[in-house]
């Protein structure tokens, strides 16, 4: 088990590195690059040759995209020039990401509550109605886009029928204190029971547009695991013995069908961080997807630098995570 642990996280560190190269010239190849964002377009040649000197932008690549890992490696992404003048980067990036993994915990739990069991619902009941509207029902949730269900559920919840907050984190006139930057979660610990409530009302609808695609796989991974365990040899063999069905469902079927769901649920959880970019957008739900978006739109490269960087450091270590608990679960994994 160990040396499967280090095989992964040499994996990891590459991975990272092979990112961190593609980001390097990604950046610098945006119009206008960093001098541009930084000075204006009305900016003079003696100010932009006196700012890339500054910057090192002079020096070779090699040299430049060297320093480039040396700051990132120190937490050193620059100063933002868009979402929050004069603001470091890192900060940014550590006071909006609690928003994030609020807004993402939520919206996989929901996809998790639903999706499994209606899997295993669906795979049960094979060919009845309940088995066809699930597949329908997860069909049409990875088809829809996230950015058009969240603005119709926006319409319809909040600004037809006004049962929920159109947009923001918390209302105005709530004062609630903020201790780790989860609203809710800030809301349990403090006792303040109307700021927790208020703060889960804003995160009902973002959290359900950004969980339907989730929702959707999850769903859809677990009916196709449920229906090749039941036909294995294992389970017909539970059965002939005369074991009893709740035993036979829960020890041999959904243990079994559960293990590829597991690998589902990691890869789900990286890819919320990119479905939150549209939703917390739509919901102005101030959160590292927000302050990205905002990001592209400023040319802010400092912040865009430090958010796409840990953006990809927590979907590796996720699925790093995933892998282990995987191997740990199926012991054959760790030979190939």
């Amino acid at each position: 088990m160990s040396r499967y642990i280090v095989r992964r996280l040499l994996q990891a560190i590459v991975t990272l590195f092979v990112l961190s190269l593609l980001l390097f010239a990604w950046l610098r190849s945006l119009p206008g690059g960093p001098v541009s964002a930084l000075l204006g377009e009305r900016s003079t040649p003696e100010d932009r040759a006196a700012l890339e000197q500054a910057l090192g932008l002079d020096q070779p690549i090699f040299i430049q995209y060297l320093r480039f890992l040396e700051r990132a490696a120190q937490g050193q992404f620059g100063v933002s020039t868009g979402v929050l003048p004069g603001r470091d980067a890192l900060e940014i990036f550590l006071s909006r990401f609690p928003a994030t993994i609020e807004l993402s915990f939520f919206a996989l739990t929901l996809a998790i509550l639903l999706g499994i069991p209606l899997g295993y619902l669906a795979a049960r009941h094979r060919g009845t109605f309940l088995d066809t509207g699930s597949v329908l029902f997860s069909l049409v949730g990875i088809a829809v886009p996230v950015f058009f269900l969240a603005f119709a559920l926006k319409y319809v919840f909040a600004i037809q029928l006004g049962v929920l907050p159109p947009s923001g984190r918390q209302s105005v006139g709530i004062n609630a204190t903020h201790i780790t930057g989860m609203y809710v979660l800030d809301g349990l610990l403090t006792r303040e029971w109307d700021a927790a409530w208020d703060a889960l009302r804003h995160l009902i609808l973002p959290a359900v547009a950004l969980s339907s695609i989730p929702f959707a796989v999850i769903l859809r991974i677990t009916r196709a695991s449920v229906l090749e365990v039941l036909d294995e040899d294992y389970v017909r063999t539970a059965q002939a013995k005369g074991l009893r069905a709740a035993t036979i469902r829960g020890r041999h079927v959904l243990r079994n069908a559960l293990i590829p769901v597991v690998t589902t649920i990691g890869l789900q959880t990286g890819a919320l961080l990119a479905g939150a970019v549209l939703t917390e957008r739509v919901f102005t739900f101030r959160g590292v997807g927000h302050a990205l978006a905002y990001g592209f739109e400023t040319r802010d490269y400092a912040v865009l630098q430090v958010l796409i960087m840990m953006a990809a450091l927590i979907y590796i270590l996720v699925n790093m995570v995933v892998d282990i608990a995987y191997a740990a679960i199926d012991p054959r994994v760790r030979v190939r």
